[in-house]
């Protein structure tokens, strides 16, 4: 386990993972529990690309970036339990189940990430997520994931 404190910040992020701008999708982690769950924000903003045709005079965030949130968040998780043993790993999707939208996401909107670890055997990890805007639930879903070498 590495050593960690319960907050992750943006340039720990991107030291991670990595994703980058126009698809690094957290902001930040709140609330860590190492290997077990974490709570990511991201602050939504009118300036990001998707908004330009998702939609045009309503901009709306599309529910597979608020998916890729939940996957990055718990792939967080997963590179702060690996510690050293995450180096020249990557974490990929494996399946997506029971994904439900609730509410729209919108510019302005802070979005809470939770993620909480149902399982994890061997190189796979599977995690349920919700997403909220303040306490209104606006997505959640189940996914699983493999932890693989990274392409060089």
């Amino acid at each position: 386990m590495s050593e960690t404190t319960n907050q992750i910040d943006i340039q720990r992020i991107m030291n991670m993972i990595p994703h980058r701008y126009p698809f690094l999708m957290v902001d930040r982690v709140i609330n860590l529990v190492p290997g077990e769950s974490a709570v990511g924000i991201k602050n939504v903003t009118m300036n990001e690309p998707q908004f330009m045709g998702h939609f045009p005079g309503f901009p709306v965030m599309p529910g597979v970036l608020i998916v890729e949130a939940m996957a990055q968040t718990a792939g967080l998780v997963v590179v702060d339990f690996m510690g050293l043993e995450s180096q020249n790993k990557i974490v990929y999707f494996m399946t997506i189940d029971n994904a439900r939208f609730r509410r729209p996401v919108t510019p302005g909107d802070t979005m809470h990430i939770h993620v909480e670890k149902l399982q994890s055997r061997g190189t796979v990890w599977k995690f349920k997520g919700t997403a909220k805007v303040g306490e209104k639930v606006c997505a959640e879903a189940t996914f699983s994931a493999m932890i693989a070498d990274a392409q060089q």
